[in-house]
This record gives C-alpha cells, structure tokens and sequence, in this order.
C-alpha cells in the first residue's frame, strides 16, 4: 500500500482525531478550517488508505482490575524466521500479552503484559510463556508507575491552515 500524502490539514485532521475521535464532523471541521463536507471526504480517504486504523476507548487498566504491567524481554534460541514466526504467533495468542515488538539489543521481543497482580502474572508465566519452547530466556521488568501511556503519534500541533 502506497503511502498516502499528507499535508497539513490532514495532519491537523489525524491530531484532532487522536485528541477526541468521538469528536462529531461538525466540530473536526471547524478545528481544522474546513467545511464539513471535505472535512468528512478526507477522513474517509485516511481510513481507506489505513492511515486511521480504527476507532477504540482507551480503558483505565485499575478501573478494571488490571493493576500490573510487566515488560517481558524474551531472547528466543535460535534466530530463524520458522522460529520468529513461531514465537509471534504464540505471543498473539496470549490475551494478557496487550503489546509486543520484535527489537534490537539484549532481547528479541518486548511483550507487554497486563494482569491482576503478581500470582496472575506467575501463572501467564508459568503456564504460557514457559511452555514456548523456542524462548531461551525470560526478563521480568515490572512497572512501579506509569508516566505515559496510549499518547498520541506526534504530529504537530493542530493548527488552522491559512
């Protein structure tokens, strides 16, 4: 898929989004110096293209009894795409893994886990992580607090093109 070409408004268009994406056209259009009608044309042409993936509520993770995050460093044992693929796979298939990245450095991936407490994170370690055999090694980094998190992409500031 080509990558699409933004210009400013469009970026003006994705940060007001990000903002507040139950934010009605009406408004969208006026925070970005447009009419509604063209305002609307090109969220739709950013959807189609991909570029908006999607519209979704970000849960406070305490509200729901989801009070710790663990950062997961996994080095598999053999560097192999049947072994990478392998290991994603897995990986996709744990609910409580909310995040992961292939990475450069000490480990190979970086999950992030979110569970209860302490004992549910045992049991998604010892009953799902451990049992994948192509990981030779397990980091466990527990976060004490979260400073930032679910930001928006850094697009510039929302500001009227004229």
């Amino acid at each position: 898929m080509p990558k699409p070409d933004l210009d400013r408004i469009d970026r003006n268009i994705l940060a007001g989004l990000q903002a507040d994406a139950r934010i009605s056209n009406v408004d969208l259009a006026d925070r970005v110096a447009l009419s509604p009608s063209p305002c609307l044309r090109r969220v739709r042409r950013l959807e189609e293209a991909g570029v908006v993936r999607g519209y979704r509520a970000v849960i406070d993770r305490k509200a729901v009894g989801l009070g710790l995050t663990v950062f997961v460093e996994i080095k598999v044992a053999r560097h192999s795409l049947e072994t990478a693929a392998e290991l994603q796979d897995r990986l996709v298939a744990i609910p409580e893994v909310v995040a992961c990245h292939m990475v450069s450095g000490m480990a190979d991936f970086l999950a992030e886990v979110v569970v209860p407490d302490l004992e549910a994170y045992e049991r998604v370690l010892t009953d799902k992580l451990l049992t994948i055999g192509v990981i030779e090694d397990i980091r466990s980094n527990f976060a004490i607090r979260s400073v930032k998190v679910d930001g928006p992409l850094p697009l510039g500031r929302l500001e009227a093109e004229g």
